[in-house]
């Protein structure tokens, strides 16, 4: 792979800073069923039809377009619950040099899998330290309690209109 910073988190995740287009083009062979891109549509080397590169392969495609100097909290809740959704498929989450994509992974890998901080760390701690903006940025998501797991809700009955 051309991506920066390309990295197997499991056998159904990856992680890398921006695809190229050949990298793209090699998506179908790895089994992969859906992309994530966390980068801006205007960051560096982004690819202004990747959406519709992906998509032309049969992969699903999502972009949650993080500002690197604002990342949201209500992006990662946004980022978990794709991820979630996504669950029994391969992945692949990327942004310009896989800074956001791994403080999403950890997060996730914290709030959602239920893993300890050393589990957690990988790939973060191979691509990067992150800087105060995303230390406090992953420190508040880290108080609050874990992503709660999908629950199945009972059907509602509408009473009939007689009563």
């Amino acid at each position: 792979m051309d991506a920066e910073n390309t990295h197997p988190v499991f056998d159904w995740l990856w992680s890398s800073g921006q695809l190229s287009e050949r990298d793209i083009d090699q998506l179908p062979a790895l089994g992969i069923e859906a992309v994530i891109n966390l980068a801006l549509p205007t960051s560096p080397g982004a690819l202004a039809d990747e959406a519709d590169r992906v998509a032309r392969l049969g992969i699903a495609y999502v972009q949650i377009p993080v500002l690197w100097e604002d990342p949201k909290p209500e992006q990662f809740h946004q980022f978990a619950a794709i991820l979630t959704a996504f669950r029994g498929r391969k992945v692949w989450v990327h942004c310009a040099k896989n800074m956001r994509a791994s403080a999403f992974i950890h997060l996730y890998r914290r709030q959602v899998l239920g893993h300890t901080e050393a589990e957690a760390g990988f790939p973060m701690r191979e691509v990067w330290s992150p800087d105060t903006t995303w230390r406090n940025f992953i420190e508040r998501l880290m108080i609050k309690p874990p992503l709660a797991k999908p629950v199945t809700l009972p059907v509602l009955r509408h009473a009939s209109p007689q009563g």
